[in-house]
């Protein structure tokens, strides 16, 4: 297996061409994407100047698939958390594409300056030009930024799950172990949001906050474990 990783220019995607026009700001996906239908909910981490941050949002809500987007929080200094409501119908995102493809692919996509970064898992079998040519379509522009083998990259002997954890609140634990035991991560498991919130009796936007935190702290200490560039 090959881990490989793609720097997309999508050209039609909300979030690449509203961030091509704020580079100042960056975008970071810090949930996996649920719903049910051709909505999908998903929260993103924005961070820049607050001004940039705002008149980023503001756009944001008036491209064509997005139908709500709205601040978990006040905007302030340089950083807030977006609860998003999108549209899917027509809209070629990259992770359809990888799903569509059967790649897997790392959660956690940062976006900068127009530039989408996707890190995916390639079978012995999986055709990389193939795989860079489903991803052009539409007139994307890709790039490949890293194309290693798994077994060449050096990783820890252990992985303790404490150290991961460790920054989570008692709060954050709950809903996150919450999610993992009713199949909110599993695939095309149709569990939601929702679902989580119903099963511990607090609002959805509640545990989306919750959540998004709770995957954006493990997957900051994961990356930090085993990012080698």
């Amino acid at each position: 297996m090959r881990e490989v990783t793609f720097r997309i220019r999508h050209h039609g995607g909300p979030e690449s061409d509203v961030s091509a026009r704020h580079p100042e700001v960056t975008f970071r996906s810090v949930s996996s994407m649920t719903g049910r239908g051709t909505e999908r909910k998903r929260i993103i981490e924005l961070r820049g100047p607050t001004e940039e941050i705002q008149s980023f949002i503001e756009e944001f809500r008036d491209a064509p698939a997005v139908i709500e987007a709205e601040p978990l929080s006040s905007v302030t200094g340089n950083h807030t958390y977006l609860a998003l409501i999108i549209d899917t119908v027509g809209w070629g995102s990259i992770r359809g594409r990888f799903a569509e493809m059967g790649i897997h692919y790392r959660m956690g996509t940062t976006i900068a300056g127009g530039i989408e970064r996707w890190t995916a898992y390639l079978d012995d079998d999986d055709d990389l030009s193939e795989v860079m040519r489903r991803l052009e379509e539409g007139g994307n522009e890709v790039e490949l930024a890293r194309n290693v083998e798994l077994a060449s990259i050096e990783r820890p002997p252990s992985l303790p799950a404490s150290g991961i954890l460790d920054g989570l609140t008692a709060r954050q634990r709950e809903v996150l172990a919450t999610a993992i035991s009713i199949g909110y991560y599993d695939h095309q498991g149709g569990v939601g949001v929702e679902d989580v919130a119903d099963e511990l009796g607090l609002g959805s936007t509640t545990v989306w906050e919750h959540l998004s935190r709770a995957e954006s702290s493990v997957m900051n200490a994961l990356f930090d474990r085993f990012e080698t560039e």
